[in-house]
């Protein structure tokens, strides 16, 4: 029996502050751009590494379908 969890929403994009995909997919549907997601989170704010992959998932959203709740 394995512990890992297979919950792509659970998947940690930044390290840094362990801001995961859920958090950041929640804080995009809010209306909240790539700038304040960084705020409200930390993410972006450490060693930079997870800006590609922040990026793309934002991308990713919208190609689905997604969009943000921006006013």
């Amino acid at each position: 029996m394995s512990d890992k969890n297979d919950n792509p929403n659970d998947e940690v994009l930044c390290f840094c502050s362990g801001v995961r995909r859920k958090k950041i997919r929640a804080l995009f549907m809010q209306g909240m751009d790539i700038q304040g997601i960084a705020e409200m989170t930390g993410a972006l704010t450490g060693c930079g590494g997870c800006e590609w992959d922040i990026e793309y998932y934002l991308k990713e959203l919208e190609e689905q379908g997604y969009r943000s709740k921006r006013s």
